[in-house]
């Protein structure tokens, strides 16, 4: 299958496609590491599709990782535009989860030292400013689910807790560069103006190392998952409805290779590492730090009914708090057919491989 090739913006007939386009965040992606092993680009060259990345397009290009309006999109990426997208009528579907344990943490001045959850009673916790829409507003959410699942460990809720209002960084055309500003209340939090702020992955290591900060509760220390549901985990794979009825077989060859992407991570981890100081903009020290645990080891999608349940806790928990226009369904918003077909699949390589 070959099209003709037009520039990107521009849109294709119905039901055709041009490119694979794909977005993820600057976090341990199986897409990412796909795409950066050059998989992603040998696979779909046979059927004459260029493989783009939008991280790779300008500032404008790359809003539409939060909108989702591309024809042959593939998003790996945080759930609250993923779910803001869907709340406001966007036909998309879900065909893979994803949790990754990377850094999530409440950081406190050094003098504060490091503290226990009930200790956050009565402190001033940073929460950026609302963004331009609901679902952009993706450092708010963060950080106000990132508090709630540290006070929740302690039996506390929101309300035991004083929030002052940080505001946000201006954009810019360097993805390094807003990934980095995006924990605005880390400078807050120096500056003596908040006592603590949540914050997530490499690129708030370095921050705070920057800052002179340190982490006061470390997050991933606790046993339950719950406490840690936010933007990032569970992380949804989702493509368009178009996508799933008109080219069922690219969606399940673009799982193949995220799955053995994911294979490849599990043995890999030092040339992985490697990939992610780029996929995070990062330093090796904030990756190391960040990405624990065995990490490498837990990169493969599922639509397992933990996540899922967890999907939902996040779903909720946006509706309550307005980042979300509607509430979603996500039963309906799950389709499990491609998944199911790309393990098939892989599962029968990978024996044939052993069996060669």
């Amino acid at each position: 299958m070959t099209d003709n090739v037009r520039t990107l913006g521009e849109t294709a007939p119905a039901g055709r496609l041009d490119r694979i386009l794909f977005t993820r965040c600057p976090v341990p992606t199986a897409s990412g590491i796909a795409h950066s092993l050059g998989w992603l680009g040998e696979e779909f060259a046979r059927d004459g599709l260029r493989v783009e990345a939008l991280q790779d397009k300008p500032r404008a290009m790359r809003a539409h990782h939060n909108e989702h309006d591309l024809a042959g999109l593939f998003r790996e990426g945080g759930n609250i535009p993923a779910l803001a997208t869907k709340a406001r009528g966007t036909p998309t579907q879900v065909i893979g989860l994803t949790w990754i344990d990377e850094l999530q943490a409440i950081l406190v001045r050094p003098e504060t030292g490091p503290i226990e959850p009930a200790q956050l009673k009565g402190l001033r916790v940073a929460l950026p400013a609302w963004s331009v829409t609901r679902g952009g507003s993706i450092a708010r959410g963060m950080s106000l689910a990132g508090i709630k699942g540290a006070l929740g460990i302690a039996g506390l809720t929101l309300e035991d807790v004083t929030f002052v209002d940080v505001p946000l960084a201006p954009p810019s055309e360097d993805s390094a560069v807003n990934l980095a500003r995006m924990w605005s209340g880390i400078e807050a939090l120096a500056a003596g103006k908040v006592d603590a702020v949540y914050v997530k992955g490499a690129s708030a290591v370095d921050a705070a190392r920057r800052a002179g900060v340190i982490v006061g509760i470390d997050l991933d220390g606790y046993p339950s998952r719950h406490t840690r549901v936010n933007n990032g985990t569970p992380r949804p794979i989702t493509v368009s409805r178009d996508l799933l009825d008109n080219h069922f077989d690219l969606v399940v060859r673009f799982l193949e290779q995220t799955l053995r992407a994911a294979d490849w991570a599990e043995h890999n981890l030092p040339a992985l590492r490697g990939i992610l100081q780029k996929e995070t903009y990062a330093g090796a020290a904030g990756v190391e730090t960040a990405y624990r645990n065995n990490f490498h080891r837990s990169l493969h999608p599922d639509l397992s009914e933990e996540r899922v349940a967890l999907l939902k806790q996040q779903a909720n928990f946006l509706w309550l708090h307005g980042f979300l226009e509607h509430d979603v369904d996500v039963d309906a918003w799950i389709d499990r057919r491609p998944l199911e077909v790309a393990l098939e699949r892989r599962a029968a390589f990978t024996t044939g491989d052993r069996a060669a």
